[in-house]
């Protein structure tokens, strides 16, 4: 649930999936290519126990309602760590970005970390359905690319948006960025009306 300091509300996106799916890729373009005064520093840090480590980077927004909307951009692998860590990066995201490993030798990597996601997010009390979620098909310049319509059928059966991309050059990038911003700061106006 969006949180609101004085003049601003604050909300927290999670990028999440399979170690080496992409997630960090996709910070480290998004924090190269906005501008400098829309975002705060690429941080690592580490959570719990072990080597688990989860990236974050602080995105302003712009205003809506007058207030200005801050985005906690955090990118945590499935997998990796202490499950509890990974549990509490996802209590309370207000936007999900799902990043797919395209490559036919990590399709089940997906399928169990997209699971893992789910019965994380069930087990917060929180509704997935509820919860806007972008689907990112990351590496889709791959020979062994998993076609779409199968990514569809075995992890987006729900029809949400989703995003093909090749991280690295940036194709895709922005755009899943732009489609989960899309749909939180339309369930932020939903939540004013």
């Amino acid at each position: 649930m969006p949180s609101d300091y004085q003049d601003e509300t604050h909300c927290k996106v999670v990028y999440y999936g399979p170690v080496s799916s992409g997630k960090s890729t996709n910070l480290q373009f998004i924090c190269a290519n906005v501008p400098e005064l829309a975002r705060g520093d690429l941080s690592s840090l580490n959570v719990g126990e072990g080597n688990a480590r989860v990236e974050f980077l602080p995105l302003d927004m712009g205003s809506l309602f007058g207030r200005r909307v801050r985005f906690h951009v955090y990118g945590v692998p499935s997998g990796l760590g202490n499950e509890a860590d990974r549990v509490s990066i996802l209590s309370g995201a207000d936007g999900i970005v799902f990043v797919v490993d395209s490559r036919r030798e990590r399709f089940r990597d997906d399928l169990l970390s997209f699971r893992e996601m789910e019965m994380a997010v069930e087990g917060l009390g929180m509704d997935l359905g509820q919860i806007p979620l972008v689907f990112q098909y990351n590496k889709r310049d791959l020979p062994d690319a998993v076609p779409v319509l199968v990514l569809n059928t075995r992890l987006n059966s729900a029809s949400r948006p989703y995003v093909e991309a090749v991280a690295p050059t940036g194709a895709g990038v922005l755009s899943t960025l732009r489609a989960v911003s899309k749909l939180v700061v339309e369930k932020l106006q939903r939540g004013k009306q």
